[in-house]
């Protein structure tokens, strides 16, 4: 099979195109043939040399696929050979087969796509167990995204709308603003020419948010855990400006906040199916509907895997990099 890897660490230029053996199964998997997969930031960062596979798990990068399975391993009932599929996997997705848990795998929902059913396991993943278990959105309350116009934060603007949350969010961009407020945000502050933290406490009239998703950490952390409302949770995914902040411990216990945070890929598969059983229950409907969707902005063909993570690295997609391998639908 076809297939992009990590020469070395480095930048975008050390993906390569490569042929490699379509993976074995083990038990527990299915073999998909992929038609599209997501490009994400973990994918970057592995690239780069920050954020090694797990044991067992394939070097190649790529944390999602949509396709069509071809076969499962003996102890597997389902998802069977012809279904069409997303998946979440914890490496191997840039590639034209890939092994996954049948356990990861949803169903394509009815009338998307594979090239945007590739773009959902890891954001929407992400979001689920982040915003609504880690940080127990509720109806009524208030969440801030920070990086509302990055494929995370699309996708937690629409869940946070969907389920009955008044949505803020920060961009880059006046032009990012306007897609976050067209997802369903109530305010989008470009935090290049506005102080969030002020605006945001203007708009609560001093109330502040229940949660806050962060992916960017560093010197966010101080106004974040201004802006939280007594009881407010901070949920961390990512520290793309740096691991290390300045904690009022005072505010912590005055306000008694929950600051947490997770990751996916080093998780269980038994710990994601349970995930993805949630998602298909409760978001699910809401694909089938249309009232929530991926946002794509670029599908580009696998061997441009280098102009994918260029992309995504200087910050220029808004929503979702996705890299089709096929002309399947």
């Amino acid at each position: 099979m076809q297939a992009v890897e990590i020469s070395g660490a480095g930048p975008p230029e050390v993906l390569r195109l490569c042929t490699r053996p379509v993976p074995a199964l083990q038990l527990g998997e299915v073999l998909i043939r992929v038609a599209a997969a997501g490009v994400n930031r973990p994918d970057c960062l592995q690239r780069a040399g920050g954020y090694p596979p797990p044991p067992g798990v394939s070097d190649l990068p790529g944390l999602e696929v949509a396709g069509t399975v071809v076969a499962v391993a003996r102890d597997v009932t389902g998802p069977a050979p012809g279904d069409r599929v997303c998946a979440l996997v914890a490496g191997g997705g840039y590639a034209e087969y890939c092994a996954a848990p049948a356990v990861q795998c949803l169903p394509v929902p009815a009338g998307f796509s594979l090239v945007e059913a590739a773009a959902i396991p890891e954001t929407f993943f992400t979001v689920w167990t982040n915003v609504f278990e880690r940080g127990r959105l509720q109806r009524g309350e208030s969440l801030l995204v920070h990086g509302g116009a990055s494929g995370i934060g699309t996708t937690a603007i629409q869940l946070g709308a969907a389920f009955g949350a008044r949505v803020f969010a920060t961009a880059g961009s006046d032009e990012k603003c306007a897609l976050c407020f067209r997802l369903g945000a109530e305010l989008a502050v470009n935090y290049r020419t506005h102080k969030f933290l002020d605006v945001l406490l203007d708009a609560t009239k001093k109330r502040g948010i229940d949660v806050i998703l962060d992916m960017v950490g560093g010197s966010y952390l101080p106004d974040n855990l201004r802006l939280l409302r007594e009881d407010g949770r901070l949920v961390w995914i990512a520290a793309l400006a740096g691991t290390k902040g300045e904690v009022n411990i005072s505010q912590v216990f005055l306000k008694r906040l929950t600051l947490t945070g997770s990751t996916l890929r080093n998780r269980p598969p038994a710990e994601k199916g349970r995930i993805a059983r949630a998602l298909h229950e409760a978001v699910w409907p809401l694909f089938e509907q249309r009232s929530v969707v991926p946002v794509i902005q670029h599908v580009l063909p696998l061997a441009e895997a280098v102009e994918a993570h260029r992309i995504l690295e200087a910050n220029q997609a808004m929503g979702k990099v996705v890299l089709r391998m096929t002309d399947d639908p």
